[in-house]
């Protein structure tokens, strides 16, 4: 069934469900610290919302699709996944603080090493935003810049983390593809940003180092399509 037909119907207890069910063909313990860290992603994002649905849907459907449809086993992985916003979205409630001031961002990746590894902290580092650039001086916000410093960030980030690249496949997969479950003006916004990020995307799955066998390359290429069909839709009406 779909991740998204899934989220539809069953909402975010059957996208925890469905996780339960795909992690069994991971060893016991690898299994109960990815269910950990599945609950604690939960936990950390349970007062956050998208547009339409809780944001643990989102954190969700990017390690399922990394397990089922990538064929990725690795725990870290799907750990890493599973936490892929959290140092950029509740660093305060990852690192045990009040929410106020900068967001403490080494603080809550040294938490997230302390309970499941540097690797799994150093990826989802690479797959972190970096910190919006200031206001312009009449108070708004440059999207241009800010989308432009997101494509340099992609290309530098993931340059020398392959598997950061699976997770950031798996997360613009769910936002690109998903932008027909978004409402409101952040629809053009969105297909206009992500549109940007296309070009370094594909040049990042095609390299010959990213871990990834060469069928779901081919269906990450497709998804890829499917993503830009759906950005030039929205541009073009």
């Amino acid at each position: 069934m779909p991740l998204h037909a899934i989220t539809e119907v069953y909402g975010q207890a059957g996208l925890a469900q469905r996780l339960t069910h795909e992690l069994r063909r991971l060893p016991p313990g690898a299994r109960d610290t990815v269910a950990d860290a599945a609950e604690w992603a939960q936990r950390l994002h349970a007062d956050q919302r998208r547009t339409r649905e809780p944001y643990a849907n989102h954190v969700l459907r990017v390690a399922l699709r990394i397990l089922c449809h990538y064929r990725v086993t690795d725990p870290d992985v799907l750990i890493a996944a599973l936490l892929h916003d959290v140092v950029e979205d509740q660093p305060w409630a990852a690192a045990g603080v009040t929410n106020h001031g900068p967001p403490p961002r080494a603080a809550a990746l040294a938490v997230i090493t302390a309970k499941y590894g540097a690797r799994v902290a150093r990826l989802v580092a690479a797959v972190t935003n970096p910190d919006r650039p200031a206001a312009g001086t009449a108070g708004g916000t440059d999207w241009q810049a800010l989308n432009l410093q997101y494509v340099e960030h992609l290309a530098t980030a993931l340059d020398a983390e392959p598997w950061a690249r699976v997770l950031k496949l798996s997360d613009f997969t769910d936002n690109g593809v998903g932008i027909i479950h978004t409402v409101g003006p952040k629809v053009r916004r969105s297909a206009r940003k992500y549109n940007g990020f296309l070009p370094v995307l594909r040049d990042l799955l095609d390299r010959t180092d990213t871990p990834l066998k060469a069928e779901v390359k081919a269906h990450i290429n497709g998804q890829l399509d499917l993503a830009e069909r759906r950005f030039a839709a929205i541009l073009d009406a």
